[in-house]
């Protein structure tokens, strides 16, 4: 565990201690709580370790917790799958698979989302910087060959583009899950360069950024249905899909499918 890692960890058990009340592991509130949530010895004793490690735990000691006291200690968190997921990575507990070298995008990557038609289609990187996308995704979002190399990231659109706020349907909603999956994925790395720059530059560029960041909210992605407010096509309702090529380690697709006749119709039209 490097000292980010460490200091991640500890700042997200302590946020998710807070947000835990007394009553829902079964504790009286209690008249002298003179902060919200549990207490660290709470969460120790229920937790089966000693109040002095959980406490180091929570200053970022240099400590290694063993996958059973994460266990242990999600289910006295309450955690979500995605939540257990995050802290299992940052303490080391599950390996992590980063670009693995990858320095551009693959030609028959490119292929596969070419042959994808109408359907919009992108690739992002680890951190989310976008390496590659097919006609259709360019016609759905024509900026993406626009932007700057260094600016041509995911999560850096989503909260700084404005055209991108009045394409997404829920931009509220929308946007705050990226950022939950975003940390969920680089939680381990946040000390690499390439993240601490991106959120470096997000914290000061997005107040919104700046607030989601705070919270330390992670969430793992799950196919789901978006709604866009596109300027020509309209209305469309299109199924979100997240692919990893076998063969390109860190790379992931970002596939959109038509979730209705109407909202196929105006793709294939968008895409001609």
């Amino acid at each position: 565990m490097t000292a980010s890692t460490r200091r991640e960890l500890a700042e997200f058990l302590s946020s998710r201690r807070r947000q835990l009340s007394p009553a829902a592991v079964g504790l009286p509130a209690g008249a002298n709580r003179r902060t919200p949530g549990l207490r660290r010895e709470e969460v120790a004793l229920l937790a089966g370790v000693s109040h002095t490690w959980y406490t180091w735990l929570e200053q970022g000691r240099d400590i290694r917790p063993s996958r059973q006291v994460i266990d242990a200690l999600a289910r006295t968190l309450r955690l979500t799958t995605a939540e257990r997921e995050y802290v299992l990575r940052l303490s080391g507990n599950e390996p992590f698979r980063g670009d693995g070298g990858l320095e551009a995008m693959p030609a028959h990557v490119q292929r596969l989302m070419d042959a994808l038609g109408s359907s919009p289609a992108y690739a992002i990187t680890s951190s989310w910087s976008i390496v590659g996308w097919n006609r259709a995704y360019e016609r759905l979002y024509p900026g993406v060959a626009e932007l700057a190399e260094a600016d041509r990231n995911l999560l850096w659109v989503v909260f700084t583009d404005p055209a991108v706020r009045r394409l997404l349907g829920d931009w509220t909603t929308d946007s705050r899950r990226f950022l939950a999956q975003f940390r969920a994925e680089v939680g381990p790395r946040l000390a690499d360069p390439e993240v601490v720059d991106l959120v470096t530059r997000l914290q000061a560029a997005s107040p919104a950024f700046r607030e989601g960041w705070a919270s330390h909210d992670v969430d793992r992605f799950t196919s789901t249905e978006r709604r866009f407010e596109h300027p020509v096509a309209g209305t469309l309702v299109l199924e979100h899909h997240q692919l990893t090529p076998a063969d390109a380690a860190g790379l992931q697709l970002v596939v959109y499918t038509a979730a209705e006749a109407d909202s196929a119709g105006k793709l294939a039209r968008l895409s001609s």
